[in-house]
């Protein structure tokens, strides 16, 4: 959902004024490529163009030839590191061959029409694509408030349900691959803390396309102007806490320096749904503060140890990769990289070691 970020902003515009477009989506990779499948560019007639199909080498020559290859409908084109169809090298140099779908709004409105909602929504969705045929650029839809209903939308339904992509075929009314590219939530980063130290991250974090919250108890801090790239900025009035809405892709990051507010804050926060709760600090700090929410609870002698420690199993104290950051930009991109981490479900190795080993293992 990233790349809809990116995309969304151009693509309104272009709606609101009925100017026609071609959005251009990498449908299949062959080897090695920069961008994968499921990654978007948005062409505008005037030549302006959002998003990205590759590292920057294809984007220019695929918006030249964009709405002259797709006057006669949708088309794939395959785009090689070296050339497309043995043409014009485009030196890529990543030895893999890229398929693009290129079409027209006509095609291309309801794909991002539902990728939109999806993500103004912050939630999943699939979508099922057909590849060849007569039927190019037909399309299935999916989400967990649309039920399919054909059979590329029960494609789309079942790409949902396992949570992953996959490549199928159509067997009415006449054979055709179809791919179906699963869309994980677009997830939030709600910080507590409007610091200075915060500034870094939220910019970090909106390069990312997640949605973004700031709340503090310091009115002067916590503020859209201050913070411009959060979609919401909230002071934590005295009382009951009210929090922003999360769900559970989310990450939530605790370091507003106040031992009371983070005391306040994270007691809230352990009753969340949430893919990351991390609080700045030294572990240490973080066990007295859940020690002091578990006493205040009226738990005592076993019974508070044994919920500090699961509590404190689900918190990531001190927060961040060990990167050697010592100052607000670098420790802001360990805790940026370690969410990432955890919401992608990466293993934090380098990718040398990651992708040589999967060389290895086929040679």
């Amino acid at each position: 959902m990233s790349d809809f970020a990116v995309i969304l902003p151009l693509w309104q515009t272009l709606t609101a004024a009925g100017t026609e477009y071609v959005l251009a989506t990498v449908v299949a990779v062959e080897g090695s490529g920069y961008r994968k499948a499921g990654a978007m560019m948005l062409i505008a007639q005037d030549g302006r163009r959002a998003g990205t199909i590759s590292g920057g080498c294809l984007e220019a020559e695929v918006a030249r030839k964009a709405f002259w290859r797709t006057e006669d409908g949708p088309c794939i084109r395959k785009y090689s590191t070296q050339s497309e169809d043995g043409e014009v090298p485009y030196g890529t140099g990543c030895g893999g061959i890229v398929h693009i779908l290129l079409e027209r709004s006509a095609t291309a409105a309801p794909y991002l029409a539902h990728l939109g909602a999806a993500f103004e929504a912050r939630i999943a969705c699939a979508v099922a694509t057909v590849l060849d045929g007569p039927s190019l650029g037909q399309r299935g839809f999916s989400s967990t408030a649309d039920h399919g209903r054909s059979s590329l939308d029960s494609f789309a339904e079942t790409s949902l349900q396992q949570h992953q992509s996959f490549d199928s075929t159509l067997a009415a009314p006449r054979p055709a691959a179809v791919r179906v590219q699963y869309y994980r939530a677009r997830p939030a980063l709600h910080v507590f803390g409007a610091g200075d130290d915060a500034l870094p991250l939220v910019r970090f974090a909106a390069e990312l396309g997640w949605f973004l919250t700031i709340s503090d108890g310091r009115s002067n801090l916590a503020t859209t102007a201050r913070f411009p790239s959060a979609h919401t900025a909230a002071v934590l009035a005295p009382g009951p806490l009210s929090l922003p809405e999360m769900k559970a892709p989310d990450a939530a990051i605790v370091m507003t320096h106040s031992l009371e507010q983070d005391t306040r804050i994270l007691a809230a926060l352990l009753e969340t749904p949430l893919a990351y709760l991390g609080v700045l600090g030294p572990a240490r700090r973080t066990r007295e503060i859940l020690e002091s929410i578990a006493a205040a609870r009226s738990l005592a002698g076993p019974g508070l140890a044994s919920q500090v420690d699961t509590w404190f199993a689900r918190i990531h104290a001190p927060m961040g990769l060990d990167l050697g950051g010592n100052s607000p930009a670098t420790i802001a991109l360990e805790i940026i990289a370690e969410v990432q981490q955890i919401l992608s479900a990466g293993t934090a190795k380098p990718l040398h070691q990651v992708r040589g080993a999967a060389l290895s293992a086929t040679l």
